[in-house]
């Protein structure tokens, strides 16, 4: 009985997928310009019901090809679409003054959301299929920057306000949805362009510019940010349920008005359920070792430079003649077909220089003697070399060598990279751990190389800040630091220096000693959760 059931909920989806592919029927039936027309009309209204007499009179004011359809034509049209499951029947009583009034709008029609859907979406295909569509990479900083905001509501004391914190992820969701629509239609665009093999000089030099200007800023642009987005979502993770299902007590939106409809199916807005957030995070991070969007980005990007590299070996081909010659042989049998024999001969001799088989180059069989006069068509087969036939070359060409395997290379390296990755993050727990007492402990080699590393960017950050009083030729005098500061977006730490007078402290580690003073530093998280502070300084020993 289980297996019948199951049977039968299969044929069920079956036919409603069949019924709802049925729907693109009108798109590409052999009227489809008029069907076209007459689904405008419907799209332009809404929930209003047409007769055919309505539809007839707003078509005969457009200039489209419907615009010539007769009465009866134009209700086989409306049928037909009532038939395919893009129109309804409309259920609102007529009302007529007349027997003939009443035969004219008995009929009317309204459109299916299935429909509207559809038609929207040819409109938008048939308006803009062709363009460049141009990527927003600004919103990627929008999207971080909400990300960062809501990470810290929810850290707040007592939670993120569920309203508020709704307001945030609706705004946040519609400009990451707009990001990456905008990205695959970019993508989709520029595969098309490197795919074709008759771009000229100007139409490569204009898609070489594009490629390597507009491309690379987004590239960097995503390759930039993606660490940040993928730090941020990993703080929030955890608290995520908890904030949806707050979100939703307050605010249950369509869902809540149909319970009572168990039949009736409900798509809700973006980042309202966790499987929005678990395709966003995916967007960002490798997830179960599916691979993020951004390495396919770098993917089609790296794709991208080797078509536009095949096709400058085309256009240098071409410069030295090795190109292929379509046209002129094109040329060369249009003049053999409209030549008589006698200039056929004299154009194969001008074009080939062959003037007879037995100037071809390679010799019969001996056993076989061939006429001068023997005509190519009856005369016997000479078997020709490929290096000859397909390259005109006569030269021996030897085995090709084989492609050499760069796996265990490729392996190595990401071994070491991870290798590499682990330490660093070892070393940042280690600092963190270490942070309030520094002066007690004895680091690693890779803990104090990353807190010189984040010393220096925090220094080269900083703005130095002397009196009034002093003049700029004094090299002595007391000055200030400010916004000093350096952060690891991938490690999760942040490192501010504040300048202390009178301060003096040793850095142990397995290195030698390193004396510093007048300084502090703070050890921080990104999310600002303090981790430890230190006093430390810039003089070594």
């Amino acid at each position: 009985m289980a297996e019948q059931g199951l049977g039968s909920a299969q044929e069920a989806d079956s036919e409603d997928a069949w019924q709802r592919l049925n729907t693109y029927s009108y798109l590409s039936a052999r009227e489809r310009l008029e069907y076209i027309e007459i689904m405008r009309v419907f799209c332009a209204t809404l929930l209003t019901d047409l007769s055919a007499p309505d539809v007839l009179a707003k078509l005969q004011g457009s200039a489209g090809k419907a615009a010539g359809l007769d009465s009866d034509q134009l209700t086989t049209r409306l049928e037909q679409l009532t038939e395919w499951g893009n129109l309804l029947r409309s259920s609102h009583t007529v009302t007529a003054s007349s027997i003939r009034e009443y035969q004219r709008a008995r009929s009317r029609y309204q459109l299916s959301k299935l429909g509207e859907r559809i038609q929207r979406d040819a409109d938008e295909v048939l308006a803009g299929a062709d363009a460049a569509r141009e990527v927003s990479s600004e919103l990627l900083t929008l999207v971080e920057r909400g990300l960062r905001d809501l990470a810290e509501l929810v850290q707040q004391p007592g939670g993120a306000s569920p309203q508020e914190a709704l307001e945030r992820i609706s705004t946040l969701f519609v400009q990451f949805t707009e990001f990456a629509d905008s990205i695959r239609d970019f993508y989709a665009y520029l595969g098309q362009v490197l795919a074709r093999y008759d771009l000229d000089s100007g139409e490569y030099q204009g898609f070489k510019d594009l490629l390597l200007d507009y491309v690379e800023a987004i590239t960097d642009e995503v390759s930039f940010r993606a660490p940040r987005i993928a730090s941020t979502l990993d703080a929030l993770w955890p608290e995520l349920p908890g904030l949806l299902e707050r979100i939703d007590a307050i605010s249950g939106g369509l869902s809540g008005a149909v319970e009572g409809l168990p039949e009736t199916r409900v798509q809700r807005s973006r980042g309202r359920e966790l499987t929005d957030w678990e395709g966003l995070r995916g967007w960002f991070t490798d997830v179960d070792g599916k691979g993020s969007q951004v390495d396919q980005l770098r993917d089609a990007t790296m794709r991208a430079l080797q078509s536009l590299l095949a096709n400058a070996k085309r256009m240098l081909r071409s410069a030295s003649g090795e190109m292929s010659r379509r046209k002129e042989l094109l040329k060369l049998a249009r003049w053999f077909d409209e030549a008589t024999p006698e200039d056929a001969h004299d154009i194969a001799v001008s074009a080939f220089g062959m003037y007879g088989t037995r100037h071809l180059g390679v010799p019969p069989e001996v056993d076989e003697a061939v006429l001068a006069h023997t005509s190519w068509w009856t005369g016997p087969v000479v078997e020709v070399p490929v290096a000859l036939r397909e390259r005109g070359s006569r030269a021996q060409r030897g085995r090709t060598s084989s492609v050499e395997d760069h796996a265990e290379q490729k392996q190595r390296l990401q071994r070491e990279a991870r290798e590499h990755a682990a330490a660093r993050k070892a070393a940042a727990d280690e600092l963190r751990s270490a942070s309030g007492h520094f002066a007690r402990v004895r680091l690693t080699s890779p803990a104090l190389a990353l807190l010189l590393e984040l010393l220096a960017s925090a220094l080269g950050n900083a703005q130095l800040l002397r009196g009034e009083e002093q003049s700029l030729d004094e090299n002595r005098g007391s000055f200030g630091l400010e916004a000093a500061w350096a952060e690891d977006a991938e490690l999760g730490i942040r490192l501010t220096v504040r300048r202390l007078p009178d301060t003096s402290m040793v850095l142990h580690s397995v290195d030698g000693d390193l004396a510093v003073e007048e300084l502090d530093l703070r050890i921080e998280g990104l999310l600002g959760s303090v981790q430890g502070e230190s006093q430390t300084g810039v003089s070594a020993s």
